[in-house]
């Protein structure tokens, strides 16, 4: 059995996000590395899946193989097994034989269906907003002995570090893009108050409330209503815009 090396996979694991913003590139890559870290510890080939789930989004899922991917997809359908209770208890749990385990009875009988014959899941530490949790399957048991698992909980940890700066930087860059998208809205309905404080002869605060019945009037966003304003002053039509409709 090799042992684990931290150093390699934290540096083919930052790589991988300094080489992407996107997550779920990000985590194909990450399940990659621990299927081979894993197949390298346990002496077989074990595929690998990762479950992400964020407040406020749906699940994201990706795995080392096609096969790896449609495997978690049948754990959670059934909403049970050893990675779904990983994720609630916080630590790994282990599917040992699929022949012989009575606690996820049904899920053993696909998985053996599908050529596999033990299941490992390992929780990623993420915080409070986010939960992730590594589902890796074997095609014979007996391979997560001991040292296997202790290895697949090194690689989380090492895996769950690099995932927390990945998720912070998406985060990150969705705020950035936020602010430059109300950065334009107020820009647009700026200028539409402008328009109508020039029209109307009026001040700032009636030229927006006037924007704002018309929006409530004809149900749409503040922005559109500004939008179309502006388009119609900056286009052909020059006369005075109507606030009644």
């Amino acid at each position: 059995m090799e042992t684990f090396d931290p150093t390699e996979h934290i540096r083919g694991l930052h790589e991988l996000v300094a080489g992407s913003a996107d997550i779920k590139a990000i985590l194909d890559g990450l399940t990659r590395f621990a299927s081979t870290a894993i197949s390298q510890a346990s002496g077989a080939r074990i595929d690998c899946a990762v479950t992400l789930r964020r407040r406020k989004r749906t699940a994201t899922v990706a795995g080392s193989s096609e096969k790896a991917v449609h495997l978690d997809h049948i754990e959670q359908t059934l909403k049970e097994g050893p990675c779904l209770e990983a994720l609630d208890k916080g630590r790994p749990v282990l599917l040992a034989d699929v022949e012989t385990d009575i606690d996820w009875p049904e899920y053993s009988r696909l998985l053996a269906a599908e050529g596999v014959h033990s299941a490992l899941g390992v929780p990623m530490m993420l915080g409070e907003t986010s939960e992730a949790v590594l589902n890796f399957f074997a095609p014979a048991p007996g391979l997560f002995t001991e040292d296997v698992i202790r290895e697949a909980t090194d690689f989380a940890d090492v895996a769950g570090s690099t995932l927390r700066l990945a998720i912070r930087i998406e985060a990150t860059e969705q705020l950035n893009t936020d602010l430059k998208a109300a950065m334009a809205s107020r820009t647009v309905i700026d200028l539409a108050c402008g328009v109508i404080m020039a029209q109307n002869r009026c001040g700032h605060d009636e030229a927006f409330q006037l924007l704002t019945t018309a929006s409530s009037h004809r149900n749409q966003k503040l922005r559109v209503v500004a939008e179309e304003i502006v388009e119609r002053v900056t286009g052909s039509s020059d006369g005075k815009l109507n606030f009644e409709d």
